[in-house]
């Protein structure tokens, strides 16, 4: 007699400017799961909060699912929501956890990656695939992020960070300490945002103005970095306490940055995995990486971001995504499959490493008064 399979169920959508990319993500992952060992519960959150559960799937998807193309029309999102979840039932993890062995959440951006659904999913006792509610709220949040980077120790550009509030009170003192402390170009990020969306490279006064308000749309925090002529290059990381790193990669934007198009629609940026670099610079790369994972007390998987001033031979983390897609276009996957671990392996242990974690925080007392 055969073991049972994993009930693993995979929740996407959400209410973020992200929730196509959670769809690309989502359909991913179950195109890829092996469907010998895993019986999936497709968990669609939409625009407005609503949880819809799908009918589990326990073998090969159905046509309708399969054959949904990745493609960038007007109804896309609303055709790939309908044709993954294949039902209407309002639910919520609560009563689905029952039902479900773990959880796979892949809601990207604010509600989702930020710690929120891991609160929920913590307050419900479920285990869950990624980090817990302190490391994705941290991971998510690029302001904390760098002041929790700061304290470990590790190196990272300059940076300005400011409210929406300030900027909106004081537009040219707030312009003048800018270009003060940092000089041109500068990236200007919204805080709380993730996918490249909102960031823009300002050159000028006007271009810092403009990418200021763009910034202010989407968050009421924004943070103003330094420009560094530099590679870009990113590294997985997989584990819990104990972590092992990926292959080191390279983006080569065709764009003057990597942002949204050409993360997630290729938009004529290349990879180069593994990145030409030199071997010391790839360990150290290594090494940063885990410390920052560390410090976040991150679990399950990141990918965590690098520039490389090739001239200067000086390395800066530029960031942690504790929830990095897996969409054709993903790097997170590619880099561990250049290292030796294939897409369903890599699910295979994200998921053992969200049950182990589980059952270790099972071992708190929660009643102190068992002590005595």
């Amino acid at each position: 007699m055969g073991r049972e399979k994993i009930r693993l169920g995979i929740i996407y959508g959400g209410k973020s400017s992200e929730h196509e990319v959670s769809l690309r993500t989502a359909l991913s992952i179950m195109k890829a799961v092996d469907m010998d060992k895993y019986d999936i519960t497709p968990i669609y959150v939409s625009l407005d909060g609503a949880w819809i559960k799908g009918d589990a799937m326990s073998g090969l998807l159905p046509e309708s699912i399969a054959s949904l193309r990745l493609t960038n029309g007007e109804n896309d999102a609303e055709q790939m929501s309908t044709g993954l979840v294949r039902s209407s039932r309002a639910a919520s993890p609560f009563s689905i956890g029952q039902q479900v062995d773990v959880f796979f959440p892949v809601v990207h951006g604010p509600n989702g990656e930020d710690g929120t659904i891991q609160g929920l999913l913590e307050l419900s006792n479920l285990p869950y695939v990624g980090t817990g509610v302190m490391a994705s709220a941290v991971g998510m949040d690029k302001w904390m992020m760098k002041t929790v980077f700061a304290q470990a120790g590790l190196p990272q550009v300059r940076y300005v960070g400011l409210l929406r509030s300030q900027w909106e009170k004081n537009r040219d003192a707030t312009m003048d300490r800018i270009e003060q402390e940092l000089g041109y170009p500068c990236f200007v990020k919204p805080v709380n945002m993730g996918s490249s969306v909102g960031i823009s490279k300002a050159k000028n006064r006007s271009e810092l103005e403009e990418a200021l308000n763009i910034a202010a749309k989407f968050d009421r925090r924004m943070i103003v970095e330094q420009f560094v002529k530099a590679r870009e290059l990113e590294i997985g990381v997989l584990g819990n306490e104990e972590t092992i790193t990926s292959v080191v990669g390279e983006i080569v934007a065709a764009k003057e940055f990597y942002d949204y198009e050409a993360k997630y629609k290729g938009a004529g940026t290349e990879l180069s995995i593994p990145a030409k670099v030199p071997q010391h610079v790839s360990e150290q790369i290594a090494e940063i990486a885990k410390k920052a994972f560390q410090a976040l007390d991150g679990s399950g998987l990141s990918r965590v971001d690098f520039f490389w001033d090739e001239e200067n031979d000086k390395l800066y983390i530029n960031e942690v995504n504790t929830m990095p897609g897996f969409t054709p276009y993903s790097m997170y996957p590619m880099l561990f499959q250049a290292a030796g671990i294939s897409y369903s392996e890599l699910i295979d242990r994200l998921v053992q490493l969200a049950l182990e974690r589980h059952a270790d925080k099972q071992r708190n007392v929660v009643d102190a008064e068992s002590l005595d």
